[in-house]
């Protein structure tokens, strides 16, 4: 991307850029990365901590999720956002759409695919409308990860990481009737910690499956899982290990490539 916020390294959550620590620079603390997105940016699923850039908060472990609560129409909630453009333009994201940094699209940790949530700007009032199809950001305090454009409507570009409100405007449908689902447990860049997340699912009794995630990233995925229902069980039988753990559909159902 053409602007590089000082002491960042670019546009979006995914590779040390927009506030976001490195990925090497985590991997050489020891912490790994968790895209929610194929090539995409989740925090930390073995030690999680993330430094953050650009204007944002001080960096802290990132604790084990909390169960996704209940959301309907008009379910609010408050935090961080920040937004991620290249080098992901064109990749699959975690719903199986094509990630389009053009779109009025964003990332939300659990919240349906295919729902619409207004974004308020806490400190301007900008608000813009964003459909949610990939999963993230998992670093403590932050809620959401914009499109290029969404962030750009709403004035974050140059910040980054800013505050703001999300109020659900029509819920998704989650794709619930995939009939093939995977957990995605991390994305690694380094050889060891690859390994190590592959022993400790076979030794829970998974099979494992490994892709690369672009920028020297390797994806470690428990596979053969079954549907939706199937895959959200084997999420909350993760999570001890792999607190960042995601149900991510097959690379079938989401274009390939992932």
């Amino acid at each position: 991307m053409a602007r590089t916020p000082p002491g960042a390294g670019g546009g979006g959550g995914r590779a040390g850029v927009n506030g976001y620590d490195t990925r090497a620079a985590a991997e050489k603390r020891g912490a790994s990365w968790l895209p929610g997105r194929p090539a995409s940016r989740l925090a930390s699923a073995l030690t999680a901590a993330a430094a953050l850039a650009a204007g944002c908060a001080t960096s802290r472990p990132v604790p084990a999720p909390a169960p996704p609560p209940a959301v309907a129409v008009g379910w609010r909630e408050e935090g961080l956002a920040s937004w991620y453009g290249e080098p992901y333009h064109g990749r699959p994201t975690a719903s199986g759409a094509r990630y389009d940094m053009h779109e009025m699209t964003a990332a939300h940790r659990f919240l349906p695919f295919g729902t619409e949530v207004e974004v308020q700007h806490r400190q301007t009032g900008a608000t813009v409308r964003v459909v949610i199809n990939d999963r993230g950001p998992f670093v403590a305090g932050r809620i959401l990860d914009l499109s290029r454009a969404a962030a750009q409507r709403l004035g974050a570009l140059a910040h980054g990481v800013v505050p703001v409100r999300l109020s659900v405007l029509r819920l998704g449908d989650g794709m619930p009737t995939a009939p093939c689902w995977e957990v995605q447990v991390g994305a690694f860049a380094q050889e060891a910690n690859v390994l190590r997340a592959t022993e400790r699912l076979e030794a829970a009794g998974y099979r494992v499956r490994l892709s690369p995630a672009g920028g020297g990233l390797t994806r470690v995925r428990a596979t053969e899982i079954g549907d939706l229902a199937a895959a959200q069980r084997a999420v909350a039988h993760l999570a001890a290990s792999f607190p960042g753990a995601v149900a991510v559909p097959c690379p079938s159902l989401a274009g390939g490539g992932s």
